[in-house]
């Protein structure tokens, strides 16, 4: 059983950068791929970005291209994603994801693909 959690989010001004992390724990996740997702109120959980479990392939929600940087440290069971020049439009609730990485390529883009989340973490970018 894997357990995730999130920290790093908070209010931030616009043009702003925050950093939020994930840690595992429970096992191992360096065969894992791992996914951030963020969830706005009245909408559904989105993609943001996803790592494969090699770290070899990364891949971004078009809204976050360019932004955005996902990494991760399996060493010590943590994955990472640096957000830079937020928007008010990336107010959301943040969640990490994990799931058996299957090729070392793979990065997965459904939330339904996910077996294991974190709690979540607040991210409020002001205008």
């Amino acid at each position: 059983q894997v357990q995730l959690a999130e920290s790093g989010g908070g209010l931030v001004q616009a043009g702003g950068s925050l950093r939020l992390s994930c840690a595992a724990s429970g096992r191992t996740v360096s065969d894992y791929a791992m996914g951030w997702f963020r969830q706005a109120p009245g909408k559904e959980r989105e993609f943001v970005s996803g790592i494969s479990w090699s770290g070899a392939t990364t891949h971004y929600a078009h809204s976050v291209k360019g932004r955005f940087t996902i990494s991760r440290d399996s060493a010590k069971n943590l994955v990472y994603l640096q957000m830079n020049s937020l928007k008010p439009e990336d107010t959301a609730v943040y969640y990490c994801g994990a799931r058996w990485g299957g090729s070392d390529y793979l990065v997965y883009l459904g939330a339904n693909e996910y077996a294991y989340w974190g709690q979540g973490t607040q991210v409020t970018v002001s205008s």
